[in-house]
């Protein structure tokens, strides 16, 4: 069974949201349980652990983004879709790792899909993992746990969560192997992982631990397209 909290304050809002959720899982024959919350201090403060968590951005006192925030301090790891009569917050839902980016008036047919896709992404979420030769002895590491690769020399150093790594590679060869998976060369020495792009400018991206890498001229406007495309199936606009 799932577990989903709406948060808006505006209350007839947030009812309708509430049971539109309720009857599209319904119809798809999918057990859950939905509450309600009219602003986002009560919702921090509920003691259930949400699956998904649908929350507006703009409330009083708590907004939705800082709300966000404080779930992701939290190791809050599950499912953030944010819904909005404004497009301006796309990019710092971006930042929050937020799954989707709903606009208001949300018809059904939207709302299905990305509850569609939500349910998906929990129920199927196999690891992509790679295996490399890194100091004498065959090494296993998952994409999801990289921020971005760098190739210095012959070797390719991988800056992950737990650490960085070195293994012999061509940066081409490896982004060939990674086309598809939201990886994006950014520069001849550089590929990163665009889930993990906190912000960006024509000189440099800034990753969520904080680093920065470099941007080719020539390859930003491709850049562009590609960490649109990422928000639009990850953390999309409909």
């Amino acid at each position: 069974m799932f577990s989903i909290a709406v948060c808006d304050d505006e209350i007839l809002v947030c009812q309708f949201l509430a049971n539109k959720i309720q009857t599209i899982l319904e119809e798809m024959q999918i057990s859950c349980i939905v509450r309600q919350f009219y602003n986002a201090k009560e919702l921090l403060k509920a003691e259930e652990q949400f699956d998904i968590i649908f929350l507006d951005i703009i409330m009083q006192e708590l907004d939705g983004m800082q709300a966000a925030e404080l779930f992701r301090e939290k190791a809050f790891d599950k499912i953030l879709i944010f819904v909005s009569s404004s497009r301006e917050y796309v990019f710092d839902a971006y930042e929050v790792e937020a799954f989707w980016y709903l606009i208001k008036p949300i018809n059904d047919e939207k709302l299905k899909k990305v509850l569609q896709r939500a349910i998906c992404k929990i129920d199927n979420s196999p690891q992509e993992f790679m295996l490399v030769n890194s100091e004498g002895q065959k090494k296993k590491f998952f994409l999801e746990d990289i921020y971005y690769f760098e190739i210095q020399g012959r070797k390719i150093y991988a800056h992950g969560k737990t650490g960085v790594f070195s293994f012999y590679e061509k940066i081409g060869m490896l982004e060939q192997h990674l086309q598809g998976r939201s990886f994006f060369r950014c520069h001849k020495s550089y590929l990163v992982n665009l889930k993990y792009v906190k912000g960006y400018n024509r000189q440099e991206l800034t990753m969520d631990n904080g680093e920065t890498v470099f941007i080719a001229k020539r390859r930003y406007e491709s850049f562009c397209k590609e960490i649109l495309a990422y928000l639009k199936q990850w953390g999309g606009i409909l």
